[in-house]
């Protein structure tokens, strides 16, 4: 390199030499040659430099060379050393790297310094086509400053009483729904407070909204224990079996009088000693005051019977039994699958919500374990969720180390993919109810294919049907559900009906494959409840839809024996009871 820039400054001082005898003037004054000059550059060799890296200043290059070739063009490279500062000046083809770098806006007649990364460091490297152009660098271009835009500030002038504004829109709203949840609150508690036992003995106020005929009773009272902690058992005899599951019996009882013959029937839900858990998971969730709701069994206690070793969970009893019974015995009308599939859709919603109808905080529930042997028939025909045995209370101190510990629980049947494939979402609590809307959708087909409005109705059977066994295991539905994406199916003539098509498509969206793309229960209670208007304005009607069986106009006989009593007479009976208990 520093043979070529001896050989370059000694061309360059001969090109002067040339330069100044070619541009000599004849006798005429005009130059005896003319033909195009290259670039005019300084070109010294690494000097030390009294530029700072700031502002502008001169190489003081004493050197000035004619480039070998018109494609070159004028650089300077400025270095900061620890001790010292350096500047050289060259001619350089563009085209080529120089210092390991190609040169970028040379086509300028100022040389701007831009920092870049060569071969020997870091270095400020300028480069222009102007005759000597080098000579001086410029660090920080010399820019004008420009006046400031005068509309921000008259936008940001304009938008502030809009901000302003909006706060006290927010503010307000806040202290509004605050004044109205306190309010709320208070009737809340002025209600509990007319319900408190009074000093002679214990109001039996909550047993007997328990024990009101369900067709007619909008809530239910669900304080576990409060009319029977640490307290004799209650005077309950045991009358018929109604019901058996894989952790319990129902039973049919009577809850008498112990100073006479009436009684009370009621449900009574038996656990083996080794279920406690299963009987205290129920418990606990029925002893939430929050999940209070018509199309959710009614609840009076709970009870640890010791001397028989089992623990007991005392209910509402609702004679029709559960839909799956209720479906097998029966073919249902257009009508009536309407009330049954809306008001299991508002008991699941009410399970799911967050919040009560009043506005109040809840804790959302997910049932875990959605499916027609677990939904009660009232005698309005209106469905009433039970079995809380596997439910899980979405409580937000739970960490995602509790949801996964709460496992791969159900009946494989009703079982969502994503329960059977064992990928559920822990992170989102909706992926946990989205579990649960797909089940409901099998119990609302299930529904479906006893309606007669859906033309030919066949014999009761289960989601799924023959395609599996009575009692599949998860496996068998993994083959059917994940591998097959197998579903229930839904022939072309259910379609014919434009009801049962609204619910169909309702179904379909609701065991979608996809848990995000799943309808909520809220939006399925919402869309059956809509369906009676709609169908007034449809212009034609399937003729099976209008059609009611003549059983169905039978008025059911219930057989209430003589010595039964009124039900607000029940409150006697457990004061009584825990008079003579609190004297002992």
């Amino acid at each position: 390199m520093e043979a070529r820039r001896c050989s370059l400054s000694l061309r360059g001082a001969l090109s002067v030499f040339f330069l100044t005898a070619l541009l000599e003037p004849g006798s005429d004054g005009v130059p005896p040659f003319n033909y195009p000059m290259n670039q005019l550059c300084k070109f010294c060799d690494l000097e030390l430099s009294s530029c700072n890296g700031t502002g502008t200043c001169m190489s003081n290059c004493t050197i000035t060379s004619i480039c070998a070739s018109n494609s070159e063009v004028c650089v300077a490279i400025w270095r900061k050393n620890e001790t010292h500062f350096s500047i050289e000046t060259l001619c350089h083809d563009p085209s080529k790297p120089l210092h390991g770098i190609m040169l970028d806006n040379y086509n300028t007649s100022t040389c701007v310094t831009k920092e870049k990364n060569t071969t020997g460091g870091v270095a400020h490297i300028c480069s222009c086509t102007d005759e000597e152009c080098n000579d001086k660098l410029i660090f920080s271009p010399d820019v004008d400053p420009t006046p400031g835009d005068p509309l921000v500030p008259v936008i940001l002038v304009s938008l502030l009483p809009l901000l302003v504004m909006g706060i006290v829109i927010v503010i307000m709203f806040y202290l509004y729904r605050a004044y109205q949840q306190r309010m709320h609150n208070q009737e809340w508690e002025s209600s509990i407070k007319k319900r408190k036992p009074k000093a002679g003995g214990l109001d039996c106020s909550d047993a007997c909204a328990i024990m009101l005929d369900d067709d007619r009773s909008d809530s239910s009272s669900t304080h576990a224990n409060n009319l029977n902690h640490n307290t004799e058992p209650l005077p309950i005899e045991l009358d018929l079996l109604v019901g058996k599951g894989r952790f319990a019996q129902v039973y049919k009882a009577k809850l008498k009088q112990t100073t006479s013959d009436q009684f009370e029937t009621v449900a009574v839900k038996i656990f083996p000693f080794e279920e406690y858990a299963s009987w205290k998971n129920e418990k606990d969730i029925f002893s939430n005051t929050d999940l209070r709701h018509e199309n959710v069994l009614q609840f009076l206690t709970a009870e640890e019977r010791k001397v028989e070793k089992q623990y007991w969970l005392i209910t509402a009893f609702h004679p029709r039994g559960n839909l799956q019974e209720y479906l097998t015995r029966h073919v249902i009308s257009w009508e009536e699958l309407q009330v049954l599939g809306s008001s299991l859709a508002r008991g699941v919603a009410h399970l799911h919500s967050d919040r009560l109808p009043c506005g109040r905080p809840k804790v959302p529930i997910v049932h875990r374990d959605l499916k027609s042997s677990n939904i009660l028939v009232k005698n309005d025909l209106t469905s009433c969720l039970c079995d809380f045995g596997l439910g899980l209370c979405l409580d937000s101190s739970l960490s995602v180390d509790d949801l996964a510990n709460s496992g791969q629980v159900g009946t494989a049947r009703y079982m969502a993919p994503e329960v059977l494939e064992a990928r559920l979402n822990l992170e989102n609590i909706e992926s946990f109810k989205q579990t649960d809307i797909y089940s409901m959708a099998l119990v609302l087909w299930e529904m479906t294919s006893r309606c007669e409005a859906i033309g030919e109705v066949k014999e009761y059977e289960p989601a799924y049907g023959s395609k599996v066994r009575e009692h599949p295991c998860v496996e068998s539905m993994k083959d059917n559900v994940l591998r097959d994406r197998g579903r229930p199916e839904i022939p072309d003539t259910w379609l014919r009906h434009q009801g049962v098509a609204v619910i169909c498509a309702t179904i379909k969206e609701c065991w979608d494959h996809d848990p995000e793309a799943r309808l909520t229960a809220h939006c399925v209670a919402e869309r059956i409840s809509e369906l009676e208007d709609e169908m007034d304005k449809l212009s034609s009607r399937s003729s099976s839809s209008e059609k009611i069986p003549e059983e169905l106009k039978v008025p059911i006989e219930v057989e209430i024996p003589e010595k039964e009593v009124k039900i607000t007479e029940i409150q006697d009976i457990i004061i009584m009871d825990r008079s003579v208990s609190d004297e002992k």
